[in-house]
């Protein structure tokens, strides 16, 4: 159906301007029900987009800023791979105490879903240690050496508690911050994975000691690396993974 599902929004709802940022969706600013909002256009299944839609409307009763969907008329989050949320001002982080405000954020996301059930498809950064594929993630596509660089980063994480990742907070792009309060955005790459892929972050602001930074920015390295293959981002990931 495309934007012409916006409809079961209200007779009145309407795109407004293109916003940048995504790649893998479309994404606007949107008038619905008289207030400004933000749609976004995609190709996940039903089941992914109500894993998503149900953590945020979670993170949202336990008090964390994040778009919150806004449902059709008829009471559906989502509809034809359309989510709608609402919109979250704000600008990104300056300062190092607005990156420390950051990391409290996603050491209270963290918390809030200890034991959150995997979004479907995915895998963790562990489960690859076994897996080849998940989600956007074809280890069978990269270099098999690269591969084994990526597994050894990711074993260093084995054993460790689980829980959901917000998946991309070092991008300041994903991040509003305001007086009183930091929000969250973009939440198409969140999965349940270990927490400290989600705690390399500018400047160190997660204040993570000399050994659990380098696992961390290691296994985050890996990761994107994987997620991003094949283009020149992912090749620089990778180049930052250890050789064995």
């Amino acid at each position: 159906m495309g934007w012409e599902a916006l409809r079961l929004w209200g007779g009145d709802a309407t795109r407004l301007e293109p916003l940048t940022g995504g790649v893998a969706n479309d994404v606007w600013r949107v008038r619905v029900g008289g207030r400004i909002a933000v749609g976004r256009l995609g190709t996940r299944g039903d089941a992914d987009l109500a894993w998503e839609t149900g953590l945020l409307r979670h993170l949202d009763r336990a008090g964390l800023t994040v778009p919150v969907p806004i449902p059709t008329t008829d009471g559906r989050p989502f509809a034809d791979g359309l989510v709608v949320m609402t919109y979250v001002d704000g600008g990104p982080p300056e300062t190092q105490d607005d990156w420390r405000r950051v990391a409290g954020v996603l050491r209270e996301l963290h918390r809030l879903t200890r034991g959150w059930p995997q979004r479907p498809g995915w895998r963790s950064s562990t489960d690859l240690l076994h897996a080849e594929t998940g989600t956007k993630i074809d280890l069978g596509a990269m270099p098999p050496e690269g591969v084994a660089r990526c597994r050894a980063a990711w074993a260093r994480l084995a054993g460790r508690e689980t829980c959901v990742v917000h998946g991309n907070p070092a991008n300041p792009g994903n991040v509003r911050v305001a007086a009183g309060r930091v929000a969250l955005l973009d939440w198409d790459e969140s999965h349940v994975d270990v927490p400290d892929l989600d705690l390399v972050l500018p400047g160190n602001a997660a204040g993570l000691d000399d050994g659990a930074l380098d696992i961390a920015g290691q296994a985050s390295a890996a990761w994107e690396a994987a997620v991003c293959w094949d283009d020149d981002y992912s090749a620089r990931r990778l180049a930052e993974v250890r050789a064995l």
